[in-house]
Formats: structure tokens, sequence, C-alpha cells
């Protein structure tokens, strides 16, 4: 919420790299804003029931690590991460022109894992492409650094990661 960044000083790009995913939450329709009122402003209190304990965490933890990421698949999701690096191998004309600095090692990491948690959402047991496409923006989007050019000409940090994933094709060289 940038009204309640006021007086605060943003976090340091390393201290960023360590969220999951950043995510964009636009404002609350009107039925949205009824059901928030609702449910902040009554005297009624939710039952909470417990879910899941430590022991069954760690055991989706591990389940999760043990999806299949074939290694084509892996490699398009290394060439992605890759592509954010300015004046890399694997950048594409957008990085080069508007971004300062690139995911670092833990943003591809964060792209696995959550790729891998998609793939057991819908059922699978191994990641797509398609997985990797959909984690792309919330997994990368606070690691990816912009310069002033892409400030001053109103790009946002989106933009640039949709043209990456446009251009950096499945198959490898």
């Amino acid at each position: 919420n940038p009204i309640e960044q006021e007086g605060t000083y943003p976090l340091p790009e390393a201290q960023m790299d360590r969220f999951l995913f950043k995510l964009v939450v636009g404002y609350s329709n009107r039925d949205e804003l009824a059901t928030i009122v609702d449910r902040t402003t009554r005297g009624e209190r939710p039952e909470i029931e417990k879910v899941m304990d430590g022991e069954e965490i760690q055991r989706w933890q591990k389940l999760v690590r043990e999806v299949i990421l074939a290694p084509h698949v892996q490699d398009y999701l290394v060439r992605l991460t890759m592509a954010t690096h300015p004046d890399g191998p694997h950048s594409v004309p957008i990085t080069n022109e508007y971004v300062r600095w690139g995911s670092s090692p833990r943003g591809a990491q964060t792209l696995a894992l959550t790729a891998k948690v998609q793939a057991l959402l819908d059922g699978r047991f191994n990641v797509s492409f398609e997985d990797i496409r959909r984690m792309f923006l919330p997994a990368m989007r606070h690691r990816v650094l912009l310069n002033f050019e892409a400030q001053a000409e109103g790009i946002d940090t989106d933009r640039v990661l949709l043209e990456i994933l446009e251009k950096v094709p499945e198959k490898g060289d």
C-alpha cells in the first residue's frame, strides 16, 4: 500500500528477494468491500479449524520437491531467468533497454518450486511449460529492477516480464 509507505524506507533489494511472490491486488469491488465490512465490523468471531499440523506440512514440502522438472522444462526456466539479466547471453531487447538488475538464483529456485506446486494443484506430478509461465510474473516482478529510462517512460516490471515470456522460446539452443 503506497500510502502506508509514507515515512518508511523501502526494503533493500536483497531483502525483497527473500519474498516468495509479489502479488498485485487492486481495489475491492462493491460486493467484496461489503463482505469486508460485514466480516470486520460485527461482533461475530469465525470458527478456526486446524487443517494441517507441522508433520503434514513437512510431508507436503517433501512431495513438492519430488515433482518432476524435466531437463527441457528446467532449461526454459533457466533461460527465462537469464533473460532478465541485461546484456546476458539470453537477454531480449527490452531487458537491455530497461532492466538495471535481473533476477538472482533465488528467483529461479522460486520459479521451480512454485511451478511444482502448480503442477500438483492441477493434479500432475510433472511441471509443464505453462506452469512456468503462470508462476513467472509473481515470482519475478520484485526481483527485476528497472532503470531510470523505464521509470521515465512509464514502463513497469510486468510489461518487461511479459515481453520476456513472449520472446524466449520453449525450446533452447
